[in-house]
Formats: C-alpha cells, sequence, structure tokens
C-alpha cells in the first residue's frame, strides 16, 4: 500500500507551542522572547511584513522601470559614441553572434525581474484571500523567489566585466551608464521584498480556507 503525505496533517509549530527563529532557524518554547542563538527578536507571527512587502516591492518596481529605459553601457571608440539599454545591448551582442550571451542577459534582467514581482504580489496577495493554489504549491513559490534572487545581479556583473576588459583609452572604452544603478536597486529592492514575507502566513491562509469551506 502507497502513502502519501496528503494522508497526515502538519502541525504548526505554534500548535506544537513552540517558535523557530527565521534568521539561525532554532526552535525556542512559546514566549521565548529572544533567540538564545543568535539574539533576533522571536515573534509567532509577523503581521507587519505585508506592509513592508509592498513598500519594498513598490520601491524596486519605480526603479526597475528607469532600470530599462536610461542606457546600461556607455561605448565610446575613436570615431563614436554608443549607448544600449539593457534589451539593445542584447539585441546588439546577437548581431555579434553571442546569442547565448544575449539570451542569459534577456532571461536575468528581463524574465527573473518581471518573475519576481509577479511571484511576489501573488504571494501576498494570496494569504489575504481564498486561492486554489495549496500551501506546499506557494511555500515551493516562495522558496523559488528566494532562491533566483541572486541570480538577478548577472546583468551587472556583465557590465562589470565588460567595464573592466574593455579599457583602451583613446581607443575603446567601456563604462556602465545610468540604468546599471536603477537596476541593481531594483534588484535590492525585491530582494528585501521577498525576505519580508512572513511565510508563516501560507500556512495560516490555507487552514483559513479549509475552516471556511466546512
Amino acid at each position: 500500500m502507497s502513502v502519501t503525505s496528503d494522508m497526515f496533517e502538519v502541525a504548526t509549530a505554534r500548535e506544537l507551542g513552540v517558535v523557530g527563529c527565521r534568521r539561525c532557524t532554532q526552535v525556542w518554547p512559546k514566549g521565548t522572547n529572544t533567540c538564545g542563538r543568535c539574539g533576533k527578536t522571536l515573534v509567532s507571527r509577523d503581521h507587519k511584513s505585508l506592509q513592508r512587502v509592498w513598500a519594498w516591492w513598490i520601491v524596486g518596481l519605480m526603479c526597475y522601470v528607469p532600470a530599462n529605459l536610461f542606457p546600461m553601457l556607455h561605448t565610446r571608440t575613436l570615431f563614436q559614441v554608443q549607448e544600449d539599454t539593457i534589451v539593445g545591448g542584447a539585441v546588439e551582442l546577437m548581431t555579434h553572434d553571442a546569442v547565448g550571451v544575449a539570451l542569459i542577459i534577456l532571461f536575468a534582467s528581463v524574465v527573473i525581474p518581471l518573475g519576481k514581482f509577479f511571484a511576489i504580489a501573488y504571494l501576498a496577495i494570496s494569504v489575504k484571500r481564498v486561492d486554489t493554489a495549496t500551501r506546499r504549491q506557494r511555500q515551493l513559490l516562495y522558496e523559488v523567489v528566494e532562491y533566483i534572487g541572486r541570480w538577478s545581479m548577472i546583468d551587472i556583473f556583465v557590465v562589470a566585466i565588460m567595464s573592466s576588459l574593455v579599457q583602451l583609452n583613446t581607443l575603446a572604452s567601456v563604462t556602465p551608464g545610468p540604468a546599471s544603478l536603477f537596476f541593481a536597486l531594483s534588484v535590492i529592492f525585491t530582494m528585501l521584498s521577498a525576505q519580508s514575507f512572513d511565510s508563516r502566513l501560507i500556512w495560516d491562509a490555507q487552514k483559513a480556507d479549509v475552516e471556511g469551506e466546512e
């Protein structure tokens, strides 16, 4: 007989009378105010987390717009000066047969950031309303968002590498444009938005959905 995880009820830390530290994951008895391992303040639920999530999310989105409108690279040669946005730079790389690098930049600079914006907004909204997705699906989405956050800076790394390699003084030079600053800020703010989200609210929302159906 096969046994699936759906046959067992998963108890939360609150139901077991304990509280976990969100910084070092150490578990302490309920009522403990400070983590004895890392010193972080312990709370069973951070009900103000959604306010911080939306605040960082909005600021990150505001920075992402100029990051795509302003030039990411200033390329200066002996005869001309060229400015490229993120998408324009990827297209330029494709014309020089660097399709693989262009696709990586587009994926890391356009697909991943937009996906993170949608995912974070969905998670913040889903804990406040009835949703068809299970708590395991939402928890998995949250973990994916946190994991891919570190790869969102790949475009900045490409700009930094190109700037350090292509410096031939009067012949040619590559310098970062203003979009690089806005893009870096956008990545930082979306990472802060994701980290501000209290994933334990997902389990509370699922329980409330089940009780409402009953």
